[in-house]
């Protein structure tokens, strides 16, 4: 007679045709609602990237930092590709995401873009106000209360991020900086909420506001790079 498996009593191991199964089930499944605050912690973390820009050049030796951050985006759009060609759902992939290149791919080119591309005080602004504001912005909208305090919440919030950032990491004049960031803040906001079949709002709401800050702020007024 076999003894009786209680149900403190340890699973044993997955076999190879169970645990492909395991797998297939984490890949298929549906969007949670915990796989969505999974993503927008994963989202702020995005921030992270501004560490790039205090990094000494030869930090890593043998390569350019340059080139060790493009090799990381390269490796996200290889994965994106991976995914895209075996129809997997990865656990916060959305499922209008399904078909399309997902927005972590458009997120991990907007923080490229601009650290690479634009002067650390515009990076750093925009970069904060993507990575806070946006999840901010998504959670809002996930609540009739939230939705009333949209879309000034988020841009209060995005105002706040961005002026003492221009201020204090670019130098620029406290009332330039202020008024920049309000400007900022109203362009990124309004971007994130459109809505392109190939184009994602982690991309324009990067991009949009640093050009836009690189027009007026340096271009026009000669403010410090």
């Amino acid at each position: 007679m076999r003894p009786h498996l209680d149900q403190t009593s340890p699973s044993p191991p997955a076999v190879p045709g169970e645990l492909g199964r395991r797998l297939a089930r984490i890949f298929t499944r549906e969007v949670t609602p915990s796989d969505r605050w999974r993503r927008r912690v994963f989202h702020g973390a995005g921030a992270f990237v501004l560490v790039y820009l205090v990094l000494p050049a030869g930090v890593f030796v043998v390569l350019p930092k340059e080139a060790v951050l493009l090799l990381a985006l390269a490796a996200v759009v290889v994965l994106e590709i991976l995914r895209l060609g075996r129809g997997l759902r990865l656990p916060t992939i959305r499922s209008y995401e399904a078909r399309r290149p997902a927005s972590y791919v458009f997120y991990a080119i907007a923080l490229v873009v601009a650290v690479l591309l634009f002067p650390v005080p515009i990076a750093t602004a925009v970069v904060l106000g993507t990575a806070i504001v946006d999840p901010i912005a998504g959670g809002l909208r996930g609540s009739e209360r939230g939705k009333r305090l949209t879309p000034w919440l988020p841009f209060a919030v995005y105002t706040v991020l961005a002026g003492p950032a221009l201020a204090l990491v670019g130098h620029w004049p406290w009332a330039w900086a202020a008024g920049l960031a309000v400007l900022a803040g109203a362009v990124a906001v309004a971007v994130e909420r459109w809505r392109f079949r190939w184009l994602d709002d982690d991309l324009t709401m990067t991009v949009v506001p640093a050009l836009l800050l690189y027009a007026v702020g340096i271009a026009a007024l000669g403010l410090p790079r």
